[in-house]
């Protein structure tokens, strides 16, 4: 039904001016061709709870990709399009609007990809996963502003719940488990008691999901502004584990993940290396398997394994700068940061960010040319040198480049 709400005044408070002219003349342009243009999803969601939120979707009742050419063809604006789905992109300056042909989906088997055909307002609100998310509102001249709610979503935001719309939600993509457990913790709701239910008893079904699939959602977790919260609530409702056995959303894993924002190292490859952390080098193996890493994601994950294996000679407060670099050098910056913020040792917090303040940026002055100046031929003998130097240099034996060349001359004559 729709609700006697009208939400142009809260467009106009919370949407810069820019996003909203764009909105008007797609609803004008819309209402001309004889079709109907809606604002749906979470920007409705988010404007009624005055939350910012500035990823517009404007579904239509016909030709989405007709409509977004012919409002991209005015004040700049560049076109990205996906005849397949029926979608587009418009983007100008530093806006971006996504326009959809409203469509229906249908699901052969659970975790498989939906398939979806062109469908009313209705069909595509009925598909979203859950209520606080299948609002729409009209974006035409006569009747701009008005909200659609024909699932009460209204009603569970004053209530702060978040309830799927049918009963096997979860069962046609339980990719929808992690997505409530995100709206969950983001907004500080509570998952609705039959939702709840349903959830656990469908956990099992994030095995139909692919690998692929799984790992973005955990990269979404991971881009939320707290993700603990929401990693320590998938561990409580066995949703961590079925994504991979042995992952703990603690009280550690807050901590570091604490200790991450206030290093401003909050990235995803970070907060992945911590949440992995504590697995095995097997068990590790088994992760990145299971959500088909990337090679940047994997190769930080496997770094990370072997750096916690140096922790012990890190923390040896004798150890020399020279072998801290070789400990740590070649690594990613993730692997490394993750080992700092997840070392129990003081010691070896120090020497890792010796590395990272200092160590990681010193040279030798002296260059390959210098030593053919002084006599020394380009081979094994020159690469052996500069790495003589490189040692001394971080070691402090040697503190310029005239101090340099005397140690040079010391090693030939």
């Amino acid at each position: 039904m729709t609700e006697t709400i009208n939400l142009s005044a809260k467009i106009e408070e919370k949407l810069p001016a820019e996003l909203v002219d764009f909105m008007r003349q797609a609803g004008e342009a819309a209402t001309a061709r004889g079709q109907k243009l809606y604002l749906v999803g979470g920007v409705v969601r988010d404007l009624l709870l005055g939350r910012a939120n500035l990823d517009l979707d404007l579904v239509l009742e016909g030709d989405a990709i007709s409509l977004a050419e012919q409002l991209a063809g005015t004040g700049g604006r560049r076109l990205k399009t996906h005849p397949r789905f029926g979608t587009a992109k418009v983007q100008w300056q530093r806006w971006s609007v996504d326009l959809t042909t409203a469509r229906s989906e249908t699901y052969d088997k659970p975790g498989a990809l939906p398939k979806v055909k062109p469908g009313s307002l209705a069909d595509d609100l009925f598909r979203r996963d859950f209520t606080i998310n299948a609002m729409a509102v009209e974006l035409a001249p006569g009747s701009y502003g008005h909200l659609i709610d024909p699932y009460r979503g209204l009603d569970d935001l004053g209530s702060k719940l978040v309830r799927i719309l049918h009963p096997v939600s979860f069962i046609d993509d339980s990719t929808r488990i992690w997505r409530g457990l995100r709206y969950e913790q983001r907004l500080d709701f509570h998952l609705e008691a039959d939702t709840l239910r349903l959830l656990k008893r469908d956990v099992p079904m994030l095995d139909t999901i692919s690998g692929d699939r799984l790992r973005h959602e955990l990269e979404m977790v991971l881009r939320e502004e707290r993700p603990e919260k929401v990693l320590r609530r998938a561990g409580e409702l066995g949703v961590l584990s079925q994504l991979y056995p042995g992952l703990t959303g603690d009280d550690w894993l807050a901590e570091k993940y604490a200790d991450a924002r206030t290093a401003g190292s909050s990235s995803v490859e970070v907060y992945l290396a911590l949440l992995a952390y504590r697995l095995t080098g097997e068990e590790t193996e088994g992760l990145i398997s299971r959500l088909r890493l990337p090679n940047p994601l994997a190769r930080t994950l496997r770094e990370t394994v072997s750096l916690k294996a140096r922790l012990p000679l890190l923390a040896d407060a004798k150890i020399a700068p020279s072998r801290i670099y070789r400990l740590l050098e070649g690594n990613s910056l993730p692997a490394i940061t993750a080992s700092l913020l997840a070392a129990d040792s003081a010691v070896a917090r120090q020497h890792i960010r010796l590395y990272l303040d200092r160590l990681r940026y010193v040279r030798p002055t002296l260059t390959g040319r210098d030593l053919q100046q002084m006599g020394i031929a380009p081979g094994p003998r020159m690469k052996e040198i500069l790495e003589r130097l490189h040692e001394a240099r971080l070691d402090g034996k040697v503190t310029s480049k005239k101090g340099e060349e005397e140690m040079v001359r010391g090693w030939i004559f």
